[in-house]
This record gives structure tokens, C-alpha cells and sequence, in this order.
């Protein structure tokens, strides 16, 4: 007996409805660290810098009018006819839209974990800082787990 196109989908489907138990069989959320952020912030940084270098086609070879050498040659193509030259116009436009997308991204995710960092960092402060008595003592274990039930 054959099995229908909805019993083999189903039998091939995944179903995912939860994680499994990480290290030590616990079963925790996603835990990242400030050093985490750092290192992602960073290399975010990094490769913004590498990029805006390396992948600026458009400036590259740049003639007294600011032209890059990519545009010069389009121009010249296109100057003698060949459409060619509107062609490697257009490719150098929608490369320099894409890699200045890009740019922005890395911009965007650098910035946002440095904030994030930062941002985290005086809620820790706030936090320890009404987690104390009156007298400055740190509140116990037991008091604070009277605030969680």
C-alpha cells in the first residue's frame, strides 16, 4: 500500500517544540555575554572598515572630477556606441547601492551592541544598587526570592 502525498509530508515533516537540554541537562534561554557583544560589535566595526576600502569600485582610480575608473570606462564605451558602457553604468550603480547597504548594516549592528552593552551595563548598576538594605548590606538570597514568587 502506497502512502498519500500528505502522509509522506507529514512523515518527513519537523516539528520543533523546544530546544534540548544544554550542558549539565539544564534547559535555559539563550544566554549571551557583554564579551559576546563585544566580539560581534566589533568585528561589525571591522569589516565596515575592510569593505568601505575594498569594495568602492565606484571611487576606485578616481579621475580630477572624482570619476572612478569603472565609471570612466563607461563612459568611454558608451561614448562610442557600445552598449556595453550603459551596461557597466548599471552594474556599477547597483554594486555601490548594495555595498552601501551593507556598510549601513554593519554601522547598524556595531552601534546597536555597543548601546545594548552600554544600555545593559546601567541596568546592572540600578539593579545592584536597590538589591541593598538601607545600610548598604547586600539583600540575601532568601529575602530576594521573596520577590520572585
Amino acid at each position: 500500500m502506497t502512502a498519500t502525498a500528505e502522509e509522506r509530508r507529514q512523515a518527513t515533516a519537523m516539528r520543533l517544540n523546544q530546544a534540548a537540554p544544554g550542558p549539565g541537562g539544564s534547559n535555559h534561554d539563550l544566554v549571551v555575554t557583554q564579551d559576546d557583544l563585544g566580539a560581534v560589535g566589533s568585528e561589525a566595526f571591522h569589516l565596515h572598515g575592510r569593505l568601505r576600502k575594498g569594495a568602492d569600485i565606484a571611487g576606485a582610480g578616481g579621475d580630477k572630477s572624482g570619476a572612478g575608473s569603472t565609471a570612466q570606462a563607461a563612459k568611454e564605451l558608451s561614448s562610442r556606441n557600445m552598449t556595453m558602457g550603459t551596461e557597466l553604468s548599471t552594474t556599477l550603480s547597483i554594486w555601490d547601492s548594495q555595498v552601501k547597504t551593507v556598510l549601513q548594516m554593519c554601522a547598524h549592528i556595531s552601534n546597536h551592541l555597543d548601546h545594548s552593552k552600554k544600555s545593559h551595563a546601567r541596568n546592572e548598576e540600578r539593579i545592584k544598587a536597590s538589591m541593598r538594605h538601607r545600610d548598604g548590606s547586600a539583600v540575601s538570597v532568601s529575602e530576594i526570592s521573596k520577590y520572585v514568587k
